[in-house]
């Protein structure tokens, strides 16, 4: 399965489009910042539209995957690209969505991969790309985008993709990340899944072995600076905040 911050692209039309010839691969999905392209039935190659540097998402992986943590393997790269597997299966969310994950599960999953990430020794001397030096690090790898729909669930077992957040923090600040992703859904009053991503939350921060509370402010400021927020998801940031502070506190006194 693709990751899930691209959306699905027409093959018609991309075959149809301006220099298709020159493209690696059937382009299976397009998004904010990157363009994942089939190379074959097993690899895909997920390329970034800014050029950027891809050897330290890279090195991450390669840490990552001698540490056997479920996350896309990667079998080399091509400029500003990685090549890796292709993991076939729905995310966490469309499962959800689908009703073949109980709400329950899905936050206990969620929960589950932080512990196991956070578990993970640092890579010595890794540092993202755009990470001014000197900024707040931590003792461990954060994800900073994880999510129902980072979550690809393939016969395999779950396996986490997404990695161009990724930086050294603590582990409170990836679980307060994900407590707020989650809680803008709740509170936005338009959407037709904030019951649903209300109960996710509330299991969620249950099974968590980390209270994000008192990274809450951090990730607030890490959300709202993100240039990949849709249009509206900014503005719902400080409401989600305090929609996890309150649940954070009822679940430390019933």
């Amino acid at each position: 399965m693709p990751p899930a911050d691209v959306a699905p692209t027409d093959p018609a039309s991309a075959a149809d489009a301006p220099g298709a010839a020159d493209l690696p691969g059937r382009l299976v999905m397009s998004g904010s910042s990157a363009d994942l392209y089939a190379l074959d039935d097993d690899r895909v190659l997920r390329r970034y539209r800014d050029g950027r540097d891809v050897e330290p998402e890279r090195a991450l992986l390669d840490h990552l995957a001698a540490h056997d943590f479920p996350a896309p393997r990667v079998h080399g790269d091509a400029g500003s690209g990685l090549v890796m597997d292709w993991l076939h299966g729905p995310t966490m969310l469309q499962a959800l969505g689908a009703g073949e994950m109980s709400l329950h599960d899905a936050g206990e999953l969620l929960a589950d991969l932080h512990r196991t990430l956070h578990a993970i020794p640092a890579p010595t001397g890794w540092h993202p790309p755009g990470l001014p030096v000197g900024a707040p690090t931590g003792p461990v790898v954060v994800h900073l985008d994880l999510h129902p729909g980072t979550v690809v669930l393939t016969e395999r077992g779950p396996h986490l993709v997404d990695w161009s957040h990724a930086r050294l923090g603590t582990a409170e600040l990836d679980v307060a990340v994900t407590a707020l992703v989650i809680a803008e859904v709740v509170v936005d009053a338009g959407g037709d899944y904030s019951q649903a991503a209300r109960g996710l939350l509330a299991h969620f921060l249950h099974a968590s072995d980390v209270s994000p509370a008192g990274a809450l402010d951090e990730a607030a400021a890490l959300r709202a600076a993100d240039p990949e927020l849709v249009p509206g998801e900014r503005e719902l940031v400080q409401d989600a905040a305090a929609l996890v502070r309150t649940l954070v506190e009822l679940t430390a006194h019933p």
